[in-house]
């Protein structure tokens, strides 16, 4: 720091001449260390930046290089299986499509049904029932023990199934089943005789 008053050459830390103890005027001297500081900092985070960005961009471009690699490698893989084994694999997907629609097919087949019928007392009635894999299930409860009470249900291809009580059993709910299956639709004669209750139902494997 150079004395204004005397010319003397003094640190740079000095508040007073160090020869004469004039004031030494050490504003000018700060901004210009300060801006120089700052051009530092400056410069090194431009280099720091520029360096960033030019990793990121080399990472980037190394990823989509690889990528490209990666799907021009399987393309080629893919493409050369696939004329490989065109002959075999249309055999294979064939009979692959075949059984996936003949699992699919008997998966999503249930028994729905397709007729409900129910009443008390005496009685009969005829329906008509449509071609398929039919079962029929029927249940009946007796008003009592008369050893004559039934529920029978018989159709016109000899089919038949039924419940009744004899003089010495339980008076209780008593049920039978049956299936057959059939090309065209049947007659059923549903037959039932002091009852409380009585139901019949008709599935459809479908």
């Amino acid at each position: 720091m150079k004395c204004d008053n005397c010319g003397f050459e003094n640190k740079d830390s000095a508040k007073f001449c160090t020869k004469c103890g004039a004031v030494l005027n050490n504003n000018e001297v700060k901004p210009a260390n300060n801006t120089k500081y700052i051009i530092i900092a400056l410069a090194i985070v431009i280099v720091v930046l520029v360096g960033c960005i030019g990793y990121f961009a080399g990472t980037m471009n190394s990823g989509d290089v690889q990528s490209n690699d990666n799907s021009a490698k399987n393309a080629s893989s893919q493409s050369s299986s696939s004329s490989d084994d065109s002959s075999s694999g249309e055999s294979a997907q064939t009979q692959s499509v075949s059984s996936s629609q003949s699992s699919s097919s008997s998966e999503s087949k249930s028994w729905e049904l397709i007729g409900s019928y129910s009443g008390s007392g005496s009685g009969s009635q005829t329906i008509s029932v449509p071609a398929g894999q039919i079962r029929v299930e029927l249940s009946a409860y007796p008003i009592k023990n008369y050893a004559t009470n039934h529920l029978y249900v018989t159709g016109s291809n000899g089919h038949s199934g039924g419940v009744d009580w004899g003089s010495h059993s339980d008076v209780e709910t008593r049920s039978d089943s049956f299936s057959y299956t059939s090309s065209s639709s049947q007659t059923f004669t549903i037959n039932y005789y002091e009852t409380v209750s009585w139901q019949v139902e008709f599935y459809r494997y479908q």
